[in-house]
């Protein structure tokens, strides 16, 4: 029982005397006294913090520099195809400005940062060339100056830095450890109800559309699938999955591995995006399927602009598989891009009712996040925070109990026929 607790139940002249040891003991700075009152003394080391940041040099020669609140621990990698440094460290908190990393420097072109993983920030540096790594060194805190990290880059060649990225990624792996607790483990659910996961892009370091005043699509995308999930799950009629449940980066490839892994029924990929053309004109609800073309050139922006999250959080891009030549596994695509149509079509037409759409609301385009073969899958764009009337709707309680009704009601009459069919032959 804490002190607070205790003060509630006690005698008005117990828990003075309680309030006075309790305050004794602070003064006297006697940790065991505290103790014993019932108050505990926090034993967890303070999170270290990025304070500042900087890049400084030219074209030969470009200084990146980290001021820190404490000495951390730092791995650095590298990608080819882009060029990118990879700073992981351990969690930390970012306390730098807003417009920190959109402009570089010499052979820095820009950077990012934020929280990769559980227990695992990262920083993406994107080089305007190849380079190598002249020396990294920490200058330890003196007196009232921080401790600073120092990455001195210099040029090199292509062939250098692609062999830096190969060796470098290698040790980054075998030294890997598996993540916990990012996402809910799959339950058991015998095969009763269907499963529907639901995907909220972005994440972590991966920001995404950043609205006109301010908003994070990361987070609005998160706050919408937790309301969709709570309204799914009340129905009683599925078992509802996050790919994500907190500010965390999961891989593109990772996410549709979590649908086919949890044998989903339904993969719904959550978004709010923004547009380079037509800022003004381009608003409301949209949901995309798969198609190897898009069907338009908004539809392709979108998809080029998703495809980029694992570019943009440094994670290292594989080929695609060469085509399946499999007749089983081809008739299994064709047939879950057909149930992918069908949901999307009943989507919109709930939606209609509920919410602005844009014109030719449902529109297709190669999201990597779509590619599973054997779920269907669609990707919803709940606005556009490009749009200054999208981005208030979209952090608006009312517009997100509308938007999240209209769903489960498409979710509904998409998995209608199943339970009545079940029903019958339960019946029999």
């Amino acid at each position: 029982m804490t002190t607070r607790q205790w003060r509630r139940k006690a005698p008005l002249f117990g828990a003075r005397i309680t309030s006075i040891f309790v305050l004794l003991a602070a003064i006297c700075g006697l940790g065991k006294f505290a103790h014993a009152a019932g108050e505990t003394v926090s034993t967890q080391p303070p999170i270290p913090t990025i304070l500042g940041a900087r890049v400084a040099g030219d074209s030969v020669r470009t200084r990146f520099v980290l001021d820190l609140s404490q000495d951390v621990d730092v791995t650095l990698s590298g990608l080819s195809d882009p060029y990118r440094l990879i700073l992981d460290l351990p969690e930390v908190r970012f306390e730098l400005p807003k417009e920190a990393g959109h402009e570089g420097r010499g052979l820095v072109q820009a950077w990012r940062y934020g929280l990769f993983a559980a227990g695992k920030s990262r920083i993406v540096i994107d080089l305007a060339e190849p380079v190598s790594i002249d020396k990294t060194f920490v200058l330890p805190s003196v007196d009232d100056q921080p401790a600073r990290l120092v990455i001195d880059l210099v040029k090199t060649t292509r062939e250098n830095f692609v062999e830096f990225a190969r060796t470098s990624r290698k040790k980054l792996q075998e030294g890997k450890v598996a993540r916990k607790g990012d996402r809910l483990e799959p339950k058991d659910t015998s095969g009763q109800r269907p499963v529907i996961v639901l995907d909220p892009g972005h994440g972590g370091i991966d920001t995404g559309a950043v609205g006109v005043a301010g908003t994070l699509e990361k987070a609005v995308v998160l706050d919408f699938s937790s309301i969709l999930k709570r309204k799914l799950e009340e129905t009683g009629l599925y078992s509802v999955y996050l790919t994500r449940e907190d500010d965390t980066f999961i891989p593109l490839g990772e996410r549709v591995q979590i649908g086919h892994k949890l044998d989903a029924d339904l993969f719904i990929s959550i978004h709010a995006d923004s547009v380079r053309r037509g800022k003004k004109l381009v608003r409301g609800a949209t949901v995309y399927t798969l198609s190897e073309e898009a069907s338009d050139d908004l539809a392709g922006e979108v998809a080029e602009q998703e495809n980029n999250s694992d570019i943009i959080a440094g994670v290292e891009l594989h080929d695609e598989p060469a085509d399946v030549t499999d007749i089983l596994i081809d008739l299994a695509r064709r047939e879950t891009r057909n149930f992918s149509v069908f949901f999307a079509r009943t989507l919109v037409s709930e939606l209609k009712s509920a919410v602005r759409l844009i014109n030719n609301p449902h529109r297709s385009a190669e999201f990597i996040v779509l590619k599973a073969h054997d779920v269907p899958s669609v990707l919803v764009e709940l606005g556009y925070l490009s749009n200054e009337y999208d981005e208030k709707l979209l952090v608006s309680d009312e517009w997100r109990e509308r938007m999240a009704v209209a769903m489960v009601e498409a979710i509904n009459g998409f998995f209608r026929p199943r339970f009545a069919q079940e029903n019958s032959k339960a019946a029999q």
